[in-house]
């Protein structure tokens, strides 16, 4: 694969700026003959800038109104025009360029097919500060992750034994995007949901991984009823721990010990 002498690799910038870019994720930036890159904060984009000076910003593609779909597909067919044109690209994303990041995966894709050598880096996503800052340990007790539209719109099911984390719950029930998350037109259709389950008086986080390292992220404890009254941005992501211990099956002993059957 990759005959074509055009080529992609998608790498993250993590989530603290400029801290969280692996070394080999640098090389790759200073190396490409054209960077395009898709940030939440102007830190990691002007540090992006001074390694490479062709780099561009994505976020132009995005607009009040514009559906989200619609500015992940116009990012790939420039990120894919440039790589068709013989050059070298590097593509950064915020945090992993693998979670929540549609334009990456399809870039790869499209371009694997075309017979173009595409790849993507490993990255430290939300999740990994998340798991740090909250000290949680997602094996513990298992652990359920949704994009918060599509855990009301596909009907996901809440285990209240296992932790739940909602992405992107600033903007639930929101087409288009927005950094600020102003709208969320959904949220009290989640909250109802949510209380279905665990009850409105039961304590979520409202948790926002810190974008510098003189920073530090936030942790906002509220009860479910109070949701809809807790300020939210297109950064916030919901923490829902176990409400109740699972139920021990037969046997379950035996596999925690490592013992064979």
């Amino acid at each position: 694969m990759g005959n074509a002498p055009g080529s992609l690799v998608v790498v993250g910038s993590g989530i603290t700026a400029v801290a969280h870019i692996t070394d080999e994720s640098r090389q790759e930036i200073e190396s490409a003959d054209k960077v395009y890159y898709g940030l939440a904060d102007d830190v990691t984009a002007l540090w992006i800038r001074s390694l490479n000076p062709t780099a561009e910003t994505l976020y132009t593609f995005y607009g009040d109104g514009t559906p989200r779909l619609e500015s992940y597909a116009r990012m790939v067919d420039l990120i894919t025009s440039r790589v068709r044109e013989g050059q070298r690209v590097c593509a950064v994303f915020y945090g992993h360029p693998g979670v929540f990041v549609n334009a990456s995966h399809d870039a790869v894709r499209l371009l694997r097919t075309e017979g173009y050598e595409a790849r993507m880096l490993p990255a430290v996503s939300a999740a990994d500060c998340l798991f740090a800052d909250l000290g949680i340990d997602p094996a513990a007790t298992g652990c359920r992750m949704y994009e918060a539209t599509d855990f009301l719109a596909a009907g996901r099911a809440a285990d209240p034994t296992a932790s739940l984390i909602l992405w992107q719950v600033g903007v639930v029930g929101a087409p288009g995007f927005s950094l600020s998350g102003t709208g969320h037109p959904w949220l009290p259709d989640l909250v109802s949901r949510l209380e279905q389950t665990y009850g409105p008086d039961f304590e979520v986080v409202v948790y926002e991984a810190a974008q510098f390292t003189v920073s530090a992220p936030r942790v906002d404890r509220v009860p479910l009823r109070e949701l809809c009254d807790t300020p939210l941005s297109g950064i916030s992501t919901l923490y829902v721990p176990p409400a109740e211990n699972p139920q021990v099956g037969v046997g379950t002993d035996s596999i925690a010990a490592g013992v064979d059957s």
